[in-house]
């Protein structure tokens, strides 16, 4: 059964970079698109960026467009997300999940609902 842990959060300064990683266990990622969501206070997650099974399309918020990039290494069975010129509001934690729905990146990103497999959480903390 796939399981996903999320890796390097952590404390970094504004105008600095991450990057996160989301580790697959128990099965491979080359079935599964996979979505970057971040709590949000007051609401449900929200997906910051999604990719496909194959790598091949990618999306964004409009809050990160620009500054994060999504990508995944199917033989690595890890995704990753790069985050440069990190703000303070990026403060949150983030999630990693997995869909095996063939649904378009668009849709897939628009909802936490898509989405069965979700790793723990990773703590990114932006302050000086």
């Amino acid at each position: 059964q796939l399981q996903l842990v999320e890796s390097g959060g952590g404390l970094v300064q504004p105008g600095g970079s991450l990057t996160l990683s989301c580790a697959a266990n128990g099965s491979t990622l080359d079935d599964y698109a996979i979505g970057w969501f971040r709590r949000v206070p007051g609401k449900e997650r929200e997906g910051i960026s999604c990719i496909s099974s194959s790598g091949g399309s990618t999306i964004y918020a409009d809050s990160v467009k620009g500054r994060f990039t999504i990508s995944r290494d199917n033989a690595a069975n890890t995704v990753y997300l790069q985050m440069n010129s990190l703000k303070p509001e990026d403060t949150t934690v983030y999630f990693c999940a997995a869909t095996a729905l063939r649904r378009s990146v668009q849709t897939l990103c628009s909802t936490t609902g898509y989405f069965a497999i979700w790793g723990q959480g990773t703590l990114v903390t932006v302050s000086s």
